[in-house]
């Protein structure tokens, strides 16, 4: 027998001013927020700097999406309505993650943490456990598995039933979202030689489209998901069961499809931030390997003539300097 919760109408003012104290998404904000502050700290007494934006984006984005979708009226009206549950589990697999990399957590911790510590963490993080879960088609198909389980399987009616499934369901969509958006915009080191940013870029294209498929998939299905447990909470407004499943999986192609716009311009953020420190390593490198050709004293003044270097096509060892060589008159 399924319990029932008495809650008045969802109405529009309701939406924005119902809010919980849920101990465990408070727990999770500050766990989060007081990991990333310590480590802002830590950075920051060491005379380093540590981007504003990046703190923004992990704090607001990252863990405000966290609080939404725990403490706000999503997460009290969840086992009431689906519509709710569906748009507090697209929150937490596609928005939070982005947020939360936005912010950089891992470099964060790099910089952060003792020479002991970082070198455990780049070990764990090189490990061939954390390559496999991170490798983008595995990511991609993991994000895409977890959302069709929960709810073609018995896995999310058990969550509307017991509070523990419910809270392991929160760590497992965030989980599963940050497996995929974290390599794609922090570490490089996480994915393959072949995935450069151009690849990446596609692979986040593709990563909307296949982000589709669940909320497509809930809107057309023709058997109601936790039709049981909803079907036993009896309320006399909103929608039925069947509009109130449609809406749900609308809504969730809807973020789903918005989310995509913000990401992949991220990741053309990072490559031109990428190129910009490739090429002013480059050019560091040229200016240090270029010698200098000791000049002749002018006779007329008595003054040293100015020193002058080679250019820089007879020096380089690449096959630019070697045309240039070949060219050269």
């Amino acid at each position: 027998m399924s319990p029932t919760y008495a809650l008045p109408e969802l109405t529009t003012g309701r939406a924005f001013t119902t809010w919980q104290a849920d101990p465990f998404g408070l727990a999770l904000i500050v766990l989060l927020g007081g990991l990333y502050a310590w480590g802002v700290a830590r950075v920051v007494r060491r005379g380093e700097r540590w981007s504003v934006g990046r703190t923004c984006a992990f704090a607001l984005l990252g863990l405000g999406t966290i609080a939404v979708a725990t403490l706000s009226s999503l997460a009290v009206y969840d086992r009431v309505l689906f519509w709710p549950a569906a748009v507090q589990n697209i929150l937490l697999d596609l928005i939070a993650p982005l947020g939360l990399a936005l912010g950089d957590p891992l470099s964060l911790a790099r910089h952060a943490l003792p020479a002991r510590g970082a070198e455990r963490l780049e070990k764990a993080m090189r490990g061939p456990v954390v390559r496999a879960l991170t490798y983008p088609l595995i990511s991609t198909v993991l994000v895409l598995a977890t959302e069709l389980c929960i709810y073609f399987t018995p896995y999310f009616e058990t969550a509307l039933r017991d509070g523990a499934v419910h809270r392991l369901m929160y760590l497992h969509l965030l989980a599963a979202g940050s497996l995929f958006v974290l390599p794609m915009l922090t570490r490089e080191e996480l994915l393959p030689s072949w995935c450069s940013h151009p690849v990446r870029a596609l692979l986040v294209f593709l990563d909307g489209l296949v982000d589709a498929v669940p909320g497509i998939v809930v809107m057309t299905s023709g058997t109601l998901i936790a039709g049981g447990w909803y079907g036993a909470q009896q309320r006399d407004w909103g929608p039925s069961p069947d509009r109130d499943q449609a809406l749900g999986g609308g809504l969730m192609l809807s973020i789903a499809e918005l989310v995509g716009l913000p990401f992949l311009i991220a990741v053309f953020v990072e490559w031109r931030r990428a190129e910009g420190v490739r090429t002013a390593e480059l050019d560091r490198r040229l200016d240090a390997e270029l010698p200098t050709v000791p000049a002749a004293t002018t006779a007329a003044a008595g003054h040293p003539a100015p020193e002058l270097t080679r250019p820089w096509w007879e020096t380089d060892q690449g096959v630019v300097g070697e045309r240039f060589r070949r060219g050269a008159p």
